[in-house]
């Protein structure tokens, strides 16, 4: 696949466009890059966190094709090309980069350090980072510095708090693994202590279970598929978000309880989702690029923590899995799944 196929050029409508230089802008027109870590290969509709980050930037006074251009790239599904994913966000963020954008949105953290490895000057706003000055994206999150700030993602001390939510939903779960890929997301490690530190107030056993490809993911579920108490966790990381299909299937043809961080798992099949709410986000994300547009700079601007997050139970899958899902925690959900 061409380098120029990771590329979408957006001004008055959500289609693709060739690629378009800078000099052939109307005057006073601004760009904004997006780089995203998946496609969506067959479908134009953008996914529902950037639809809302394109909305909140019209409602502040910037129309896609009048005064403003938004290029989008991605590396691409799991499953297409032979280079690492990688590879293909250098290749896409050097791409959105020759376009001279005059602020960029980062979503996930394999973008983020994209666009870290390439340019100390663009402006870059990121989204969906766990712990921006563990990874070193930041010096702090009041005071950036550079050209990076954002909206970070969980904390790994939410580790707890969906070991619990997993428990009070599946009460004969007693045996949780925490499936991580550690190359792929160094921190993943730290979500999983979070919840082995809780382990034994919830009466289950904690395990960390490590993953390096779809191989590996297939022999966990299926050993865990062999018990009766068994459950899973899925931390928010870059080889879950890949390899989402194959996790959800897997997940399903062994009958596992499982708790995710994104709510489009849920959508998916998975039992239960629990994260922040990445519309929110997104609309905080636009915020801050329409005030680097008006001239505010990055180091300015702190890094902000999510305040809104989303419970997703999907019943459909509870009655599936024999579960009798208790009235409280479906009072509390922002969205039950029939």
């Amino acid at each position: 696949m061409r380098r120029r196929e990771f590329l979408m050029v957006l001004g008055g409508a959500a289609t693709a466009r060739p690629l378009m230089p800078r000099a052939q802008q109307a005057a006073g027109n601004r760009r904004v890059g997006v780089l995203l870590l998946l496609s969506r290969p067959g479908n134009d509709a953008l996914p529902t966190d950037i639809a809302t980050f394109q909305q909140e930037l019209e409602r502040l006074g910037w129309q896609r094709g009048r005064n403003l251009y938004i290029d989008y790239g991605w590396a691409g599904s799991a499953d297409v090309l032979p280079m690492s994913v990688d590879e293909r966000l250098r290749i896409t963020a050097a791409d959105l980069l020759a376009l001279a954008p005059d602020v960029v949105l980062a979503v996930g953290t394999p973008p983020t350090a994209a666009r870290q490895r390439l340019t100390s000057t663009v402006p870059v706003v990121f989204t969906v980072v766990s712990d921006p000055v563990a990874q070193g994206f930041v010096p702090s999150l009041a005071h950036p510095g550079g050209n990076m700030t954002g909206i970070s993602n969980l904390e790994p001390t939410v580790g707890a708090k969906w070991l619990e939510l997993l428990k009070q939903i599946a009460p004969r779960v007693t045996h949780v693994a925490v499936v991580i890929n550690q190359k792929a997301f160094p921190l993943s490690v730290e979500f999983f202590r979070s919840a082995e530190a809780a382990a034994s107030k919830f009466m289950v056993q904690a395990v960390m279970a490590p993953v390096h490809d779809t191989d590996e993911i297939e022999a966990i579920m299926a050993t865990l598929g062999g018990r009766s108490d068994a459950g899973a966790i899925f931390p928010v990381d870059p080889f879950t978000t890949l390899h989402s299909k194959f996790i959800l299937a897997q997940v399903a043809r062994h009958r596992l309880p499982a708790i995710f961080g994104f709510r489009g798992f849920a959508d998916g099949g998975a039992l239960s989702t629990y994260g922040a709410d990445q519309a929110d986000v997104h609309r905080k994300a636009a915020v801050y690029v329409d005030r680097i547009l008006r001239g505010e700079k990055p180091s300015d601007l702190p890094v902000q923590q999510p305040t809104k997050f989303e419970l997703v139970i999907n019943l459909k899958t509870a009655r599936a899995l024999g579960l009798d899902v208790p009235q409280i925690l479906l009072s509390i959900a922002n969205e039950v799944i029939e």
